[in-house]
């Protein structure tokens, strides 16, 4: 008797949404449906050890996130144009649909989410997802996040970039993409970068006799944390150089990630000329002169002229 009691309990469906006194952990009034979709709860409505850290840092991102989408509500006011944000490296989504269902479907307007993804199983999942749960204001395309610069199938002016973990050089090409797109707020998490410091491998013989700073990244291990270090450096100047203020802080404690690094922009067309000439002077410093383009030294100086 008790196994068929048993059984019966297991077959009640979930409630679609749910509230912090039942799971403290989820959002109140969030869909648990859409949750378990993600498989960020299990079917039976459980959440693991993974999944927890991967909610929570979604979550933290959120509370950036969302004092943005409210500022740009405030901008433009009852019947102003919707808000668009282009997720980069989106993977299986977790940011856009969590952005999606805890604020962008109450928004009576054409608000809109892209999610940039390369790998097309994953656009293809996340289309069906969207789909599902009748969310029309999304939408996944199967392109890098280069490519993305040049497709006609995203509107010429984006509100809003993110980039969570993106590796190596796609940090660099969300920017660019944001740049070209006159972005007003960018949130950028990056990760795994290799570049800057295969340069300064590269150029270490030569760096070694000319200044003494040189021992810093003198050693590989050295080499490899230095050049993650001075990566989201030169990035911030970058950013600096083109007129947005610039605030960095750590997404979640670092017993989650060591790849913890937040940086939010914000388009306030500040001055330009002294980021310019300190982005110049970093890269000349450490002998990083090849990387100009990489991070639009060129471009800047001609902005700033």
């Amino acid at each position: 008797m008790k196994r068929a009691e048993n059984r019966a309990a297991k077959a009640v469906p979930l409630a679609t949404t749910t509230s912090t006194a039942t799971m403290p952990e989820i959002r109140d009034g969030q869909s648990v449906a859409l949750l378990q979709e993600l498989h960020i709860l299990t079917r039976d409505g459980k959440l693991n050890q993974d999944s927890r850290r991967k909610l929570k840092q979604v979550y933290h991102l959120y509370q950036f996130i969302e004092p943005l989408l409210k500022e740009l509500q405030a901008e433009r006011g009852e019947g102003g144009p919707g808000i668009s944000l282009v997720d980069h490296g989106a993977g299986k989504s977790y940011l856009g649909f969590i952005l999606y269902d805890l604020f962008f479907k109450g928004l009576q307007d054409d608000s809109h989410i892209y999610g940039i993804e390369t790998r097309e199983e994953l656009v293809a999942r996340s289309q069906e997802l969207a789909k599902k749960f009748n969310f029309p204001g999304m939408s996944f395309l199967p392109l890098s996040v280069a490519e993305s610069t040049e497709s006609k199938l995203l509107p010429e002016q984006i509100d809003i970039v993110t980039a969570l973990h993106a590796c190596n050089t796609a940090t660099d090409d969300a920017i660019h993409f944001a740049l070209k797109k006159k972005a007003k707020y960018m949130v950028l998490v990056p990760c795994c970068q290799a570049e800057v410091a295969s340069v300064l491998k590269k150029n270490k013989g030569k760096a070694l006799a000319k200044s003494a700073l040189t021992e810093i990244w003198r050693h590989p291990i050295h080499t490899r944390e230095f050049g993650s270090q001075i990566t989201n450096v030169l990035r911030c100047l970058q950013l600096e150089a083109h007129g947005y203020q610039v605030n960095v802080t750590e997404l979640v404690g670092w017993e989650h990630s060591m790849k913890n690094e937040l940086i939010i922009a914000t388009y306030k067309n500040l001055p330009r000329n002294r980021p310019t000439e300190r982005l110049r002077e970093v890269l000349e410093t450490l002998g990083l002169e090849e990387m100009g383009n990489r991070f639009f030294t060129e471009q800047v100086a001609q902005a700033s002229a």
